[in-house]
């Protein structure tokens, strides 16, 4: 699969280290799916798992799957069942250097990676896809302002 772009979710489960790669897996499969949904899953001790071979279009984000390749952090919800950023240090930094390991790889730039809550609509034709339009918070943060803020782990 070319890569064209990169979206990031969350598992929609609490920030613990006993939701694995596995767990989401058999989440996914015991909806009926062939597979996990995602090419990389990172855990709570920040190791990043991969899922779907990038070779396998994702089952991610309805309606964007081509050529996107799917990344879940393991949280996003407190014990209430509250969406929140409660990712730790370890799982961004795997992030941003996987990210970066991914732009380099394919050609990439920041604006090539959502948020799956960027992929929905401007269903009140406000000009803004904000939280009015998501149908999930989904990963519980701004990609896009997190991005920014974000240093290259190393140099290309």
């Amino acid at each position: 699969m070319k890569i064209k772009n990169i979206t990031i979710h969350c598992s929609a489960t609490q920030n613990i280290s006993s939701i694995t790669k596995e767990v989401i897996k058999k989440m996914h499969t015991d909806k009926g799916w062939t597979d996990i949904g995602y090419h990389a899953v990172i855990e709570t001790s920040g190791m990043i798992r991969f899922g779907r071979p990038p070779t396998k279009q994702g089952a991610h984000v309805h309606g964007h799957n081509k050529d996107n390749y799917g990344i879940c952090l393991v949280g996003g919800v407190d014990e209430k069942g509250n969406s929140v950023m409660n990712f730790n240090e370890k799982q961004l930094n795997s992030l941003n250097y996987l990210l970066t390991y991914l732009k380099f790889q394919n050609s990439l730039t920041n604006d090539d990676i959502k948020g799956h809550r960027d992929w929905f609509k401007d269903k009140n034709n406000d000009g803004v896809i904000d939280k009015k339009d998501w149908l999930k918070d989904c990963p519980c943060f701004d990609v896009k302002y997190w991005l920014e803020t974000q240093q290259a782990v190393f140099e290309v």
